[in-house]
């Protein structure tokens, strides 16, 4: 189907962008939806591989609404990276839309979104928009769901699954659009959305996939033998790839793993590389060594291997090293990324050739699994890079020829396996209906059990009674600890359990942190009053010190509410509240990273989550009021990772918490000493002219 036939179905600001990318066809998805009535408001459900187009169908759809219907559109995607790649990609094409991305607090109705005509919102920022009650839900034409099959996310799927259920219910006129590469049961999701489905094997890039053992790729109808000579399988098929030219993604079930296999890949990619490339990749190590303010060893660690042309990839790298590798790999400057399975679900990054190292992981207390068939076929998806690659390939490793072809008839063959809800947990609802009742969209037990078996759990299950008991166990959980009041069969919210919803904790967290804003608290105790939560997890795992110090800290959280459902070790978020009390005590990254074996990504996502317990902890004292100052004289220390006699300095655009200990090194300890004589021959001597004028400049202004 041509571009130019659908012209005059759609505005021809449309058909101009796709001709300005050079597109002149529709690929056999896009088409199939415009015919199902994709640009007559229908509902659908596009179920195709990765790069088969779905997000341009969803394009179609939303700038349609967006210029023809003058309505507004709105992009979901659970990951904020993924949300913010779209955002990118739809402003490059229309720079002439107001387009806006909210993917951050989630204690904010973002008034100014109203102004905006397509909105990019992670799932939770989406729910939480319309638990503060935005007033702009009648003016969406179009929502897209990207990812639809993070339903099936024991996490992010059960806010997802009410996200849409409740658009449904008040938003009738909206076309919904859920976009997925891994969904084994499209005909459930379809007749749940009453929708249109859209299926489809189309590939931009033809995907063959293998199984190597023994220096040879094992495909469904032939066998290849691999160039090089390492007998290392994930070693082997780098030798292979590079020999093509082209790049390669290894996935691995650990973050140990991943940075192991990088190290192993070292000598592989360094020997392809040519004197330029040396120097290119120099430049990119030296630029991810310097992203904190003292290199961990695990910075030096990447630093060292992308100078080889290899990278590791994980959550425990800060965002600044994370964009850096993802930079280099598109660029075609870093050959080969070892990464977690998270990559296969983030930002769109594509090689010729994939290698799904690792098929089983930890999976606590049940040990060891088998990842499973739609896990990593979305892995393989990343396989072959459109206008680059002609093919993809993407493999699996195997032992011998017995597990060759046991892995064939799993990975290779079989179908997808079907998304099923996560909704009917007892702790997954709890946020929610609080919420249903703070925000009075549901008011009774009946409502909320009417409400609850429109959702997907609901459709699949059919287990009204089953769903009234949890609604009930719930309410009456939430009455016990006076977050909702009720007046004969209805419940109103009370102010602090209207504030706990408005703050997007959980209530069981915002029980715990009331429970101990009561009692003395000195710093620790308040560090634990927050790290005891459901938000603050994974701990840290427990130190000596922890064990030997927390009886002095008990009384903080005895008698709190916790999770029957979960196995409780105080020792661990003990060890938390130790750790980031060590940050505030101006502990080095390294020193801290080595002491509680964690990795920068995660401390610095600690103390990210950290801010915003001690401002939910802040704001539940306000309204109790109990005293909170010392909450707020710990935020500012959280977030520049000081003592209390830095607080003034770190305030000053430019001065961290090193500069900042420099500077008090030296006898400036409070703003008014930067006013002194010789405070400017003093900043001259520790920063450079440059920044000391940028400094006194505030200074005078402030």
């Amino acid at each position: 189907m041509r571009i130019d036939e659908i012209k005059g179905m759609v505005p021809n600001e449309i058909i101009d962008s796709l001709r300005e990318r050079g597109l002149e066809y529709f690929t056999d998805p896009q088409e199939k939806a415009i015919k199902s009535g994709l640009l007559q408001g229908k509902n659908m459900v596009i179920a195709s591989p990765t790069a088969s187009g779905k997000t341009l169908a969803a394009e179609l759809a939303m700038i349609r609404s967006v210029l023809s219907d003058r309505k507004k559109a709105v992009y979901v995607a659970p990951m904020r990276a993924l949300v913010g790649e779209k955002y990118r990609e739809f402003q490059s094409s229309y720079p002439y839309l107001r387009s806006a991305i909210s993917i951050g607090n989630l204690d904010s109705a973002d008034m100014w979104l109203s102004k905006y005509d397509m909105i990019f919102v992670s799932t939770e920022k989406f729910d939480s928009l319309i638990r503060h009650g935005i007033d702009w839900l009648d003016e969406i034409g179009c929502i897209v769901f990207d990812e639809i099959h993070m339903l099936g996310d024991g996490t992010r799927g059960p806010t997802l699954e009410i996200l849409i259920t409740r658009i449904r219910r008040v938003a009738k006129n909206v076309q919904i659009l859920a976009l997925s590469a891994t969904i084994g049961n499209a005909d459930e999701m379809e007749g749940w959305l009453g929708a249109k489905l859209v299926t489809s094997d189309y590939r931009s890039v033809r995907l063959e996939k293998g199984i190597l053992s023994e220096g040879r790729a094992y495909y469904i109808d032939r066998t290849e033998d691999l160039e090089g000579s390492s007998k290392v399988p994930e070693i082997r098929i780098t030798e292979d790839t590079l020999s093509r030219n082209k790049q390669i993604l290894i996935f691995y079930a650990t973050k140990r793993n991943a940075e192991a296999g990088a190290e192993k890949l070292k000598a592989a990619v360094k020997g392809s590389l040519n004197e330029y490339e040396k120097a290119t990749l120099k430049a990119v190590a030296a630029r991810v060594l310097n992203s904190l303010s003292k290199p961990t060893l695990q910075c030096e660690k990447l630093s060292k291997c992308i100078e080889s042309g290899v990278a590791f990839h994980h959550s425990g790298l800060v965002n600044e090293q994370r964009e850096i590798v993802e930079d280099a790999f598109r660029n075609n400057i870093i050959r080969a990324i070892c990464a977690t399975t998270t990559l296969g679900y983030g930002v769109n990054l594509p090689a010729n050739t994939v290698l799904v190292r690792d098929i089983t992981r930890y999976a606590g207390e049940r040990g060891s699994e088998e990842i499973g068939i739609n896990e990593v076929t979305q892995l393989f998806g990343r396989a072959g890079r459109p206008r680059y690659d002609t093919e993809g390939r993407a493999f699996l490793i195997a032992r011998d020829m017995d597990e060759i072809q046991e892995l064939s008839m799993k990975y290779m063959t079989s179908k997808l396996e079907p998304i099923t809800s996560n909704l009917g947990i007892l702790p997954v609802l709890r946020t929610h209906v609080l919420g249903f009742v703070a925000t009075g969209f549901l008011r009774s037990s009946e409502s909320v059990s009417s409400f609850l078996n429109e959702s997907f759990y609901g459709y699949q299950y059919s287990k009204a009674r089953h769903i009234a008991r949890i609604v009930d166990r719930i309410l009456a959980e939430l009455e016990e600890w006076r977050f909702v009041e009720k007046e004969g069969s209805i419940y109103k919210a009370t102010k602090i359990g209207s504030r706990i919803s408005e703050l997007y904790i959980d209530p069981l967290t915002g029980k715990s942190i009331i429970d101990a804003l009561g009692k003395d608290r000195d710093t620790i105790a308040n560090l634990l009053m927050i790290t005891n939560t459901v938000e603050m997890k994974p701990y840290v795992r427990e130190t000596v010190e922890a064990v030997d110090r927390l009886p002095a800290y008990l009384y903080i959280i005895s008698g709190a509410a916790y999770d029957p459902h979960s196995y409780y070790e105080p020792e661990k978020p003990f060890s938390t509240a130790l750790m980031l009390n060590d940050w505030m005590g101006e502990m080095s990254e390294p020193e801290i990273v080595k002491k509680y074996s964690t990795t920068p990504g995660a401390l610095f996502s600690k103390i990210t989550n950290a801010d915003w317990l001690l401002y939910s902890a802040e704001e539940l004292a306000k309204l109790l009021k109990i005293r909170h100052n010392d909450l707020l004289e710990l935020r500012v220390r959280m977030r520049y990772g000081v003592r209390e006699e830095l607080m003034e300095l770190v305030m000053l655009n430019g001065v961290g918490r090193v500069r900042a200990r420099m500077m008090f090194g030296k006898g400036i300890r409070k703003l008014a000493d930067l006013r002194k004589e010789d405070s400017a021959k003093t900043l001259d001597s520790l920063f450079g002219h440059d920044l000391t004028a940028k400094i006194l400049e505030q200074v005078k202004t402030g």
